[in-house]
């Protein structure tokens, strides 16, 4: 099996560099979030382009990660963990010393390349090193990183910019990405999944263009052109996914696809981020309005969601690695966090504590009961060669999540109070009408996602003794 030969050591070490470096991209996306007042009232800029300091980020990281991937399995995961790192290092340097909100911008834009490299390579390396007795367990442990990452990212961002200002936040984001530089130096072994292969630059570019249109329209799509460019996403996508099939080494293998294990797996993960990911940007309006909370409660209130997940994620994954059938974890924790997404629609204009905490432990919960096992089942379920495609549709698939849960948030904000902007005493009701359409649609996702964890079947793990 391909895990042996590595010994303890070198898996211990590459777990801390892949865990502190997938650490970075949340901290990156969730830290920026308090600093964007201090960046908006520095270079004279409104809420509108405020909003694209995050959505840069995701964009470039999402249509990055694909290339990201294939580039890793022809030359190496070790390298591009690597080079990413380095990115990222250079490009928060950079940042520091931004002169211009544009110049701004563009360095978030790389951040977020060099994160792709990161996140895909990283969920991959340990997948390879780690036997499948222990693989759900390390990615577990991974997994936590990113959780920890969104539970710190908020009161370590607004500590550091009231302290020092926003540009302390990019001599973090170089600290971290160091460390894990540090870290990777403990695995001295390469890996390389598909040597001697070509890369596909024709099938980068129109996946990164498909990406960047589609996403951006659909996040946009309350304004007149977002819908535009969903449609033109998606002949782009119709013409990328006809380019990938008729390739001989495209930049990604479709037939990765035709495995039903993987292809739903896949699905269900897609409706956990859409479900989940609005949760914690609503939660924090009705904590502030409603609940009349100052910021920093809301912030502390909010971190038990990210604790529960802290605190079982990595648990789940040992569980999973103990159970024949693959399904039952994931599934249970969509319907768990299904039920968590439920409580939204009992949300009144009279906060009720009790419910809003029930609900973080419960979402929590079924974050956590998902998360590693079915990300053990994806990587798990596809041939070795395949591999570094497969982490890479891992990552996409969170973001994009990620993405259409705050374009449904958006389009029901648009259509029930137009902003968050006025929101005071007399749109409270119009408010609470918004968070219970977004998960009544939410809950639907949910329902697909639990069909789709369950009907993936039992077909067997492609390393599977």
């Amino acid at each position: 099996m391909e895990s042996e030969g590595y010994t303890a050591a070198e898996q211990r070490g590459l777990l801390l560099a892949t865990s502190i470096g997938t650490l970075c991209t949340p901290l990156m996306s969730t830290m920026m979030n308090l600093a964007l007042v201090h960046i908006g009232s520095e270079f004279g800029v409104g809420s509108r382009d405020l909003a694209m300091v995050n959505t840069i980020f995701l964009l470039a990281s999402v249509a990055a990660m694909v290339p990201a991937a294939r580039l890793a399995s022809l030359y190496g995961m070790k390298k591009v963990f690597a080079s990413g790192l380095i990115v990222m290092m250079v490009c928060a340097l950079l940042a520091v010393f931004s002169p211009s909100f544009t110049f701004l911008l563009l360095m978030r834009f790389l951040l977020g390349v060099g994160s792709a490299c990161v996140i895909v390579t990283g969920i991959a390396m340990v997948t390879y090193v780690f036997p499948l007795s222990r693989r759900g367990w390390a990615i577990g442990v991974n997994t936590t990183s990113v959780y920890l990452g969104l539970a710190l990212g908020p009161t370590v961002g607004g500590i550091l910019s009231d302290a020092a200002g926003w540009r302390s936040l990019f001599v973090a984001v170089i600290v971290i990405a160091g460390l894990a530089l540090v870290g990777l130096l403990l695995f001295r072994r390469e890996v390389v999944p598909t040597p001697g292969g070509r890369m596909d630059w024709p099938g980068a570019a129109l996946w990164a263009a498909t990406i960047l249109v589609l996403m951006y329209g659909v996040i946009n799509v309350t304004y007149v052109w977002g819908p535009v460019l969903v449609v033109i996403g998606l002949v782009l996508l119709l013409i990328t996914s006809r380019y990938l099939a008729r390739r001989d080494q495209p930049v990604l293998e479709t037939k990765i696809f035709h495995n039903r294990l993987f292809s739903r797996s896949c699905i269900a993960a897609f409706m956990n981020y859409a479900v989940c990911y609005a949760g914690s940007f609503f939660q924090a309006l009705y904590l502030q309005s409603i609940g009349d909370l100052t910021a920093t409660e809301a912030g502390l209130l909010m971190l038990v969601q990210p604790a529960v997940q802290v605190l079982l994620t990595a648990r789940f994954g040992a569980l999973s690695d103990r159970l024949s059938d693959k399904r039952l974890l994931p599934t249970a924790g969509m319907a768990v966090t299904a039920a968590g997404a439920a409580l939204f629609l009992c949300y009144g204009t009279v906060c009720s504590f009790p419910l809003v905490v029930f609900q973080m432990v419960l979402l929590g919960l079924g974050i956590a009961l998902f998360s590693a096992p079915n990300t053990t089942v994806i990587m798990s379920s596809v041939p070795l060669e395949l591999r570094g495609e497969a982490s890479g549709m891992v990552a996409v698939v969170r973001q994009t999540g990620m993405m259409i849960a705050m374009g449904i948030a958006m389009a029901c904000i648009a259509v029930i109070m137009g902003s968050t902007d006025n929101l005071g005493p007399a749109m409270y009701g119009m408010f609470v009408t918004t968070i219970r359409l977004t998960f009544a649609i939410s809950l639907v996702l949910a329902v697909i996602g639990a069909i789709a964890s369950w009907a993936r079947g039992g077909d067997p793990l492609a390393d599977k003794p």
